[in-house]
Order: C-alpha cells, then structure tokens, then sequence
C-alpha cells in the first residue's frame, strides 16, 4: 500500500498531531518523509533535531533518532550530534523563530562554517505557539498581535542571509509547491556541507486570521498566485517583485566541510603527521 512508507517514519501512537487542522507543518513533514523514502534512508543512520514552537513538535511524530530541544538551540545540538557521528545525515526542522531569532547566531555560524547539516525552515511568517506574535520574517506592515498596526520592521530574507553566511546549497519553496518542497529537500540531503531549505508555510490561525486569509485555502492560493521561479525574478525589477515569493534553488555549490576538515585534523594528529 503506498500510505506504508509513510507508516514507516511515523510514530503512528503519537497521532493524531496537535497541529490546527490544515497547517502547513503536516505538509512538510510529509514533504521530509517522501525525500527520506525516495533516498532510500537508514532510519537508524538519520537524526532529526528541533527546538521549540509548533513546527518544531515534528520530532515526536518522526520514527528516526529525535532530539526535541531547547528553544533555539537545535543547530548547536545538531552540530554536536553530526561531530560524533559523522556517518549520520543530520536534519534539523524548526520555525522562522526558533532559527533566525534566539537560534539565529548558531545559524549563521553552523552556515559560516560549512556545517554538513539540512536546515528546513518552516517560515509562517508569525510565532504560531506563543500567541500569534511578529517573527523575524513578518513581513513589513504586515498584521500580529504585537503589530496590531502593521510591522514596522523589514523582514529576514532566510536565503539572503544563508548564501551571505556561508551555506553552500540554499534553496527556496511553498507548501503549495510539493513536489518541489521534497525535490529540494532530496538535493539538501545529498549535498555535503551547510543546506538551507525555507519552506513558506501557512498558519492561517494567526498570520492568516490577522492579514485576511483566514482559511488554508486562502493562504495555499495566495502561495500559488504569488511565486515566482528564481530564473523569472532575474528580469524583474524591485516593483515587479514586491509582494513576490521567489522559489527555486539559489545555491548549490562543493566546498569543503567542516566535519571533513575535522576528520582530516584528528587523522593528522592520530598518525603523528600534524605539525604547528
């Protein structure tokens, strides 16, 4: 039956979720469950890492090696289980607060160094658990309940700032876009260094209810209606753009990692071979 691969990455007795009906986040775990199907993964060889908000709640569904931690702290977690097990592929999945707010400075850094790490970003564009306040990624004169009149503030662009920090394979898609949500999440897996996938996603209980979308329909038609493939926006100007989500992959590029450079070290000074 084809719902058994699905069966197969579950914890099925934590079902149901305690997401709200229709959130993006099912969607992305089903995104992440296909690409570790399709890759044909060891679960057992697979260790999955979140910090806190709703999105990050998908460890406790997830049947791999989980690690549900502190708030903003998952990339560090990460780093150190990808450290001492090389051999693992190590995900982590969290919101757009969790990674670029109070985890933003272990994200940047794991990017700097080229951390063979997948990063998947579910960004709402809101914090979804905690009240329905503006995130990091809110977009500007955008609604919340901390900016009942409007967002002042510009907004990250996660993949901006993962190609400036150092990531070597950055891409960019919506819930709308499955197939190419799992596409890119595949190529993240398979890439050796630091990979950045920003999901767009939906919480219409919030992000939705306060800018006029309160339906999942609404927002998934909005994502439809307003992406843009990254080779299109290349011939469009700043105007053209606004209100625009460009997807795609914007980076994707070999260089060597920081657990390579690692190894290699240790080797070195195991054999006698290093020298200051």
């Amino acid at each position: 039956m084809p719902s058994e691969k699905y069966f197969n990455y579950l914890r099925k007795d934590r079902m149901t979720t305690v997401w709200c009906p229709g959130c993006g986040n099912g969607i992305i775990m089903k995104n992440f469950i296909e690409a570790a199907h399709n890759l044909q993964l060891d679960k057992n060889k697979v260790a999955v890492i979140s910090g806190i908000g709703c999105s990050s709640r998908v460890t406790g569904y997830l049947d791999f090696n989980t690690m549900h931690t502190l708030h903003g702290r998952a990339v560090a977690f990460a780093t150190g289980v990808k450290l001492a097990k090389p051999e693992f592929e190590v995900v982590v999945m969290g919101g757009d607060g969790d990674i670029l707010a109070i985890g933003g400075n272990h994200f940047i850094h794991a990017c700097r160094r080229n951390m063979d790490l997948t990063v998947i970003i579910f960004n709402n564009s809101i914090y979804g658990m905690t009240g329905g306040q503006y995130s990091p990624t809110t977009p500007e004169d955008s609604y919340a309940s901390t900016s009942p009149y409007g967002n002042l503030e510009e907004n990250f662009n996660p993949v901006e700032l993962a190609i400036t920090s150092g990531a070597t394979y950055v891409a960019r898609s919506t819930v709308y876009h499955y197939m190419l949500t799992t596409k890119f999440i595949e190529n993240a897996i398979k890439h050796t260094g630091m990979a950045v996938v920003e999901v767009v996603t939906n919480c219409h209980t919030y992000f939705g209810r306060y800018n006029r979308m309160p339906q999942p329909s609404e927002m998934l038609q909005y994502f439809k209606d307003n992406s843009i493939m990254v080779h299109k926006a290349k011939n469009m100007n700043e105007e053209e753009l606004k209100g625009k989500i460009v997807i795609g992959e914007f980076l994707n590029v070999e260089k060597e990692g920081y657990v390579d450079k690692y190894n290699k070290m240790k080797k070195q000074f195991s054999t006698g071979e290093a020298s200051r």
